[in-house]
């Protein structure tokens, strides 16, 4: 893609409000990507050149029935958005807030891509020295093994196209390393992986990895449900919290350990830099016709100025195409009869 890159934008949802997204839209304007900015025109007036606002105040971030509140609200922000990037007004989209609405809104306009039974939240994992993807971290609560099966090369397209890793090794996310660990959908997921990956030579099935190794670097694309990936990254940010406040604690502690902290100030703040979830963008939903990103509802103008550059990035490097590709080489597009949006889970 040589032409500029449009990213449309919801400026509902998220918790800072969307002034704070128009200053992340900013952001993402200057460094030359185009924003269509969907959100309340008289909260969103002083924006520079690059970024055109769509007065669109409805917002159903809040929703308890997703599906239902995109079918009811077509003047909604997030529909409008979706329906601009079915349209081609824009390449891709980006949103906070509610993943439900933003998987239910993206499946009734955007639409699934050809073969694919459902979309999957991919995230890179804040890891130091390490490319981990995460998929599915909310957007299917359950899948069938199938489902686990096309997420594996849909991640495996992603994290070539996206973080450069030439043949990514793909695991399953269990109780156990062993190939007779899991539940029965991993188990059987298990067995199509291994032979559908035996002859593919863009990705490397390694099996099964434990929790524990998910931080490790043990894999490159991590694959599991909806359900248990969206409580396995929101332990790693937990986690990641708790210990950061803990170094601070310590480090403040004593005026010698605050002699010490002024010696490694440096080091760790390059350290939470890498561990900053902003830093990543958010979510990369897979298995659209175009790219999506799903940003958490609590980022600063930071984060979101991030998930509108890697957006006009998976669009640029045709992460679509190239999953659709890598799927269909594998032999891993349905060819059931197509589901309905109304079976997508969220959690977020």
């Amino acid at each position: 893609m040589t032409e500029p890159v449009t990213v449309a934008v919801d400026a509902n949802g998220a918790d800072l409000g969307p002034a704070e997204v128009a200053a992340g839209a900013a952001i993402a304007a200057e460094r030359g990507t185009r924003v269509l900015l969907f959100g309340p025109a008289a909260e969103l007036s002083d924006v520079p050149d690059g970024v055109t606002v769509v007065d669109a105040p409805v917002s159903i971030a809040k929703a308890a029935e997703a599906v239902m509140a995109v079918r009811s609200t077509p003047d909604a922000s997030i529909v409008r958005m979706t329906k601009a990037v079915a349209a081609g007004e824009a390449d891709a989209f980006v949103c906070g807030g509610s993943t439900g609405a933003a998987v239910a809104a993206a499946l009734f306009n955007v639409k699934r891509a050809r073969g694919i039974f459902r979309p999957a939240l991919a995230l890179p994992l804040p890891i130091p020295g390490a490319h981990v993807t995460l998929l599915d971290v909310g957007a299917n609560v359950e899948v069938r093994p199938e489902h686990l099966v096309q997420f594996a090369f849909m991640g495996a397209a992603f994290a070539r196209g996206v973080l450069g890793v030439e043949r990514p090794r793909v695991a399953l996310l269990s109780n156990g390393e062993e190939p007779t660990k899991g539940t029965p959908d991993v188990l059987e997921a298990h067995g199509q992986l291994a032979e559908r990956a035996a002859d593919a030579p863009d990705l490397e099935f390694v099996g099964n990895i434990e929790g524990t190794m998910l931080t490790e670097g043990a894999a490159d694309v991590v694959v599991t449900d909806g359900f248990t990936g969206n409580v396995a990254l929101k332990l790693i940010e937990g986690v990641s919290q708790t210990l950061f406040r803990a170094i601070r604690d310590v480090a403040e502690a004593s005026p010698r350990a605050k002699a010490g902290g002024l010696l490694m100030r440096g080091s760790l703040r390059g350290l939470r830099d890498d561990l900053d979830p902003e830093a990543a963008g958010g979510a990369y939903v897979l298995g659209l016709r175009k790219i999506g990103i799903v940003h958490h509802g609590r980022f600063s103008r930071y984060g979101i100025s991030q998930a509108i550059s890697v957006a006009e990035r998976a669009a640029r490097e045709r992460v679509v195409e190239r999953t659709q590709e890598a799927l269909e080489l594998a032999g891993a597009l349905r060819t059931s009869p197509s589901e309905t949006p109304a079976n997508v889970g969220s959690s977020s």
